[in-house]
């Protein structure tokens, strides 16, 4: 069982072949989609914590190479900490911090705060982070469509729908963060939010309930460049998003949508999103061997990318492209597999 009551399904036949074209998502020698149970990769750790507080005193004594284990049985409770003091957990450049999900029947341990307004819970504070094998649980995994409603339907605008604090599990404004082998959910803004930077890894991560109305990303990019695969999403408004600015863009590959999504799973914003008078939608995106089993669109783009998108060797749900990829130009797709049921190629 995983956060929330999520039920932990077992992935299969995520791929599907013509004419000796596999089409889908394949896992690697790291391990399964999602990581977890076969995951492969589990670093050799320097310290090793059980609480907050020999958490917090090993992370502002660790330096660039360190590395903080946590082991899966632990519990760590930071609501309280989060609320009264704003504490959020800073981890140095070039610093890991680990637990064993998927090893040994580990679960992994759970960090978690139930503080509406964390955001960050965890902050990297420079290059070369990491974040391993650990489970990472928000306050708010709901959809909350009524605020929404009153927010915008009902006329009282974003002052009123900010009222609300939102939440983030993750955040970085420097390069080449890694974020393998978690399960994040519950968090109201985005899982992990990559404000700057490039070179960041997210992958084998099992994410899920970041559903916020309006917000709820499971990976959200501002001014920052990422490789996104081998993950498995559920039940996020967009898996994957995008400001859309110049400098901003994806690679997402080998990722499986497991089914539920309030809206369309990976995102790009455009000028209009922005209201900045342009029709950018970031600069550079790619597509490959994503396996969408979410009857909502598998891709929006809301404007024109600086470089061509490329779309290939995906298998969509929908029956065909125009319904699968929303998009307004400077897209180049390659051959794809559309039809949950009765897939056919392109």
């Amino acid at each position: 069982m995983g956060l929330f009551g999520y039920r932990e399904r077992r992935v299969k036949a995520t791929t599907v072949v013509f004419d000796g074209k596999t089409f889908g998502a394949s896992p690697d020698r790291r391990g399964p989609v999602g990581g977890g149970k076969g995951y492969r990769g589990y670093p050799r750790p320097t310290h090793a914590v059980d609480s907050l507080d020999s958490l917090l005193a090993a992370l502002k004594s660790s330096h660039t190479g360190d590395i903080i284990f946590i082991p899966g049985s632990c519990t760590v409770e930071c609501t309280e900490r989060v609320y009264i003091e704003e504490m959020v957990l800073e981890i140095p450049a070039g610093v890991t911090l680990m637990s064993d999900r998927g090893k040994a029947r580990s679960k992994g341990a759970l960090l978690t705060s139930g503080s509406l307004q964390t955001r960050p819970l965890i902050r990297a504070l420079g290059s070369g982070v990491r974040v391993t094998g650990i489970r990472i649980a928000g306050p708010n995994p709901r959809r909350s469509l009524e605020h929404h409603h009153r927010s915008f339907a009902e006329g009282r605008g974003h002052d009123y729908y900010y009222g609300f604090p939102v939440s983030s599990g993750i955040q970085t404004e420097h390069p080449n963060l890694m974020v393998d082998n978690c399960e994040l959910a519950g968090w109201s803004h985005s899982a992990v939010h990559l404000l700057r930077g490039s070179g960041h890894h997210i992958h084998h991560n099992l994410i899920h309930h970041n559903q916020y109305q309006g917000l709820g990303y499971g990976v959200c990019h501002d001014l920052a460049t990422s490789l996104i695969e081998r993950n498995l999403f559920n039940h996020n408004r967009h898996s994957i998003a995008g400001t859309g600015l110049p400098g901003c863009g994806y690679t997402a590959r080998h990722n499986v949508e497991q089914g539920t999504s309030l809206s369309h799973c990976f995102d790009m914003h455009g000028g209009r999103d922005r209201k900045d008078g342009m029709n950018l939608a970031g600069s550079t995106m790619a597509f490959t061997n994503n396996t969408f089993w979410c009857p909502k669109p598998a891709i929006k783009i809301r404007g024109v990318s600086e470089e061509a998108v490329r779309v290939s060797g995906n298998w969509f749900y929908q029956g065909a492209k125009e319904k699968a990829v929303i998009q307004e130009g400077n897209v180049r797709f390659g051959k794809n597999a559309y039809g949950r049921h009765n897939p056919q190629s392109d």
